[in-house]
């Protein structure tokens, strides 16, 4: 686990202590919408967001916090370059994720900025319905005309196949957590949180993939 993932928390605490000494009134903080951190694959780095949450709460400050669900944008780095050939191949199961782009959560952000009403809240942030990588493999294939597959890969074998094409082993633990928390249900949560801040729905998941990949 890298230093920056393992010293984060630490970090960000010190951020709040220096916006309080500094006369900061008021900080917005973007953190993960997760259903249980203390079951999660990747609590070494999911925990930071939560600490740094009641080190805000407990400094006094005024504060709203942004739960945001897994990105869109993040799909391709997840399935690969070359996913409309090979297709899909991750241990995720039939998990679900309310995946929703980065530029709509940063729009909400934005608008929270903008506003009065929002002091001392807690917002989920997520896309409008839950979706798993068989409809991720299915809205690619209608997008493309291709037919692209979703295998739900061993767990063990995944990691070892990473391992053969020399990828970083924090990156493995990334990829191989986000998975195992997909497929045990972490994620499958959907407010409408993000609609409100918005102020429309946000994009669903063959349009905002259509955007990504440009088809």
């Amino acid at each position: 686990i890298s230093t920056v993932a393992q010293n984060r928390g630490e970090q960000q605490k010190a951020v709040v202590e220096v916006a309080k000494k500094a006369g900061v009134q008021h900080i917005i903080y973007t953190g993960v919408s997760l259903k249980d951190l203390s079951t999660s694959a990747i609590k070494w780095l999911m925990a930071s967001h939560f600490e740094t949450e009641d080190a805000i709460k407990e400094s006094g400050l005024v504060y709203t916090f942004l739960r945001n669900a897994l990105y869109t944008d993040v799909i391709p780095m997840y399935v690969g370059e070359h996913v409309f050939e090979a297709g899909i191949y991750l241990p995720a199961g039939d998990g679900k994720a309310p995946f929703a782009l980065r530029r709509e959560m940063g729009e909400a952000v934005a608008n929270v900025l903008l506003q009065d009403g929002h002091e001392n809240k807690t917002y989920e942030i997520t896309g409008s319905e839950l979706y798993s990588y068989t409809d991720v493999a299915q809205a690619l294939s209608e997008l493309s005309g291709k037919s692209v597959s979703y295998t739900n890969a061993d767990p063990t074998e995944f990691t070892e196949k990473l391992k053969q094409f020399n990828v970083p082993e924090f990156a493995i633990l990334l990829t191989a957590g986000f998975a195992e928390d997909q497929k045990n249900h972490q994620f499958e949560e959907v407010t409408n949180d993000l609609e409100n801040l918005l102020g429309r729905k946000p994009l669903a998941l063959k349009e905002a993939l259509k955007e990504i990949y440009k088809l």
